[in-house]
């Protein structure tokens, strides 16, 4: 019996270094790829989330589009969520005049909201740089499923602080790939970067929402 145990003892060790040790071989233009990755990704930091791809266009319009499996809840359970859920959004901090739920209609559940508010870049002492931030969501909603789109995005910055009224931006012209990325895709090009980020962030901000209220 001693020398059972024994023997056990002796093959445990060579058990776990069998398992933490065999592995499948990494060929060198996979270790290259890997380490190109790493490469890119550490140049980018931050702003990796906003490169490429991040701002998608359907027929040369900026467009996200939300789409949320809802088991269990009928078109009109959703619909009836939406609906509070986007005249909730109207009545948040940074809204402005105008912002509101435009059309309903409760026989193909749609809903749609053109939201206006303030989209806030820095609020610091003395140091304030927004600006106005307009857009239009739509839900479609079905039995079990909710579709959401965000486009029709322009932004109207610094029209209190120029002669001429500031600047008005249509996000096809000022946050997409082509226009707020250098050639390479790799950085975020001054004065539309700070547009790209806030519009993106504010975007997940508002999926994230939208995603809890149908699924709550």
């Amino acid at each position: 019996m001693k020398l059972i145990f024994t023997l056990i003892s002796c093959l445990l060790p060579l058990s776990a270094m069998s398992q933490s040790v065999w592995e499948k071989p990494v060929s060198e233009e996979e270790m290259k790829k890997q380490e190109a990755g790493r490469d890119e990704q550490e140049e980018l930091g931050e702003d990796a989330k906003y490169m490429a791809g991040a701002v998608p266009e359907v027929d040369g319009k900026v467009q996200w589009t939300l789409d949320v499996d809802v088991p269990g809840k009928t078109a009109d359970q959703i619909y009836d969520t939406v609906l509070k859920c986007f005249t909730d959004l109207t009545k948040t901090e940074n809204q402005l005049e105008g912002s509101q739920v435009t059309l309903v209609n409760k026989k193909d559940r749609i809903v749609v909201a053109a939201i206006r508010e303030w989209l806030v870049f820095t609020d610091k002492f003395f140091m304030l740089d927004r600006t106005k931030f307009h857009y239009t969501l739509i839900a479609y909603c079905k039995d079990n499923h909710l579709t959401v789109t965000m486009d029709r995005i322009s932004y109207r910055y610094e029209e209190d602080r120029t002669r001429d009224g500031g600047y008005v931006y249509k996000a096809e012209e000022w946050i997409s790939d082509e226009n707020a990325l250098n050639r390479k895709k790799t950085k975020l090009l001054p004065g539309s970067a700070k547009f790209r980020r806030k519009t993106i962030d504010r975007k997940d901000y508002l999926f994230d929402v939208i995603r809890g209220a149908v699924l709550r």
